[in-house]
């Protein structure tokens, strides 16, 4: 009897579109292994990552607001999610692998530092040779998570790697979840910033609003279908110009009005201190690290394993581990 695999796989290679990734094609993984009977290769990487305990922490990771106390405040999880359905949506749409675009999708911020992009500078200016999340988040699945990596495939592993920064994804799938995670965090991030009153309906730029639309789901809606419609039998992924620069306009908006100055930011200079205290004292004391660091730290060195250390935790984590530190106790007799 022919594998269920097999079977899917053969789907795959009759509905797909011609530019969409096979995963029997894939170009494999870092350590050969026996395929699975029932799932693909794509299949198998997304469930590693969502059972995968770097995933888990997302929940307790900051998107853009610190430790907020409102339940409909987006983390780093629900960010994940939302990054993963945007995707699938438009995936689906262009006969793309919707399995490969969940996975990277799932997978692009495993190695998200706490407090968010703060986190992530911090430790930029700390470690000496600097730190991206999208680069420990390939660190994370090839190295630190579970018993020495997840040991995904090569597609898989490209698409988490250049969700950001100067590279482009080799796969249209991954060129997709690029473009959908700017999409799903553009949307949120003004969604949550009304929510919070950091910013008004009225302040939001008019002639981007009037393209996109008045609410959340208006403007998801609108990037979506451009998406689509100009990627539709392209081997390259994008949007039209006209939405490209509607997006980059929304994100200099959100830089000067969101994520640099405003009331939700007054906490940053706080989780900055807390980091380089924490990296300077077990850098000084590397005695009082966990013995699985320090075990780590003779293979990838100390600064980088406090650095791994540091970046997997989450904000509550963080600050409790920084209390236990620096912080008195009272006294019990």
């Amino acid at each position: 009897r022919q594998a269920i695999r097999e079977q899917i796989e053969e789907m795959e290679d009759k509905l797909l579109s011609p530019m969409a990734t096979r995963s029997f094609n894939s170009r494999g993984r870092l350590v050969e292994e026996e395929p699975c009977p029932i799932r693909t290769a794509f299949q198998r990487d997304r469930d590693r990552i969502v059972h995968s305990k770097s995933f888990r922490r997302l929940k307790h990771k900051t998107q853009v607001f610190i430790a907020p106390e409102g339940d409909h405040y987006r983390t780093r999880l629900t960010h994940t999610i939302e990054v993963s359905q945007v995707a699938r949506t438009a995936a689906r749409a262009l006969r793309l692998n919707e399995d490969l675009t969940e996975a990277i999708a799932l997978g692009h911020d495993l190695g998200h530092t706490p407090f968010g992009h703060a986190g992530e500078e911090t430790l930029n200016e700390l470690l000496p040779d600097g730190f991206k999340h999208n680069e420990q988040s390939l660190r994370v699945v090839d190295y630190l998570e579970g018993n020495g990596g997840l040991n995904l495939t090569w597609e898989v592993r490209d698409g988490i790697l250049h969700h950001t920064g100067p590279g482009v994804p080799a796969t249209p799938e991954g060129q997709l979840v690029r473009i959908c995670d700017r999409m799903a965090y553009i949307n949120h991030d003004i969604d949550d910033a009304l929510r919070g009153g950091i910013i008004r309906p009225e302040q939001l730029p008019p002639e981007e609003t009037a393209y996109l639309g008045a609410t959340g789901s208006e403007r998801l809606n609108t990037m979506i279908r451009d998406l689509i419609n100009n990627s539709w039998g392209k081997q390259q992924i994008a949007v039209s110009k006209e939405l490209a620069e509607v997006m980059e306009n929304l994100r200099k908006f959100l830089y000067d009005n969101v994520y640099i100055g405003s009331t939700a930011k007054l906490e940053e200079r706080k989780t900055k201190i807390i980091i380089k205290m924490l990296y300077n004292y077990w850098t000084e004391k590397p005695q009082e690290l966990p013995p699985e660091v320090r075990v780590q730290s003779l293979k990838y060195g100390l600064e980088r394993s406090i650095c791994d250390y540091i970046a997997g935790m989450t904000d509550q984590y963080i600050i409790t581990v920084f209390q236990d530190l620096f912080v008195p106790q009272p006294w019990k007799s």
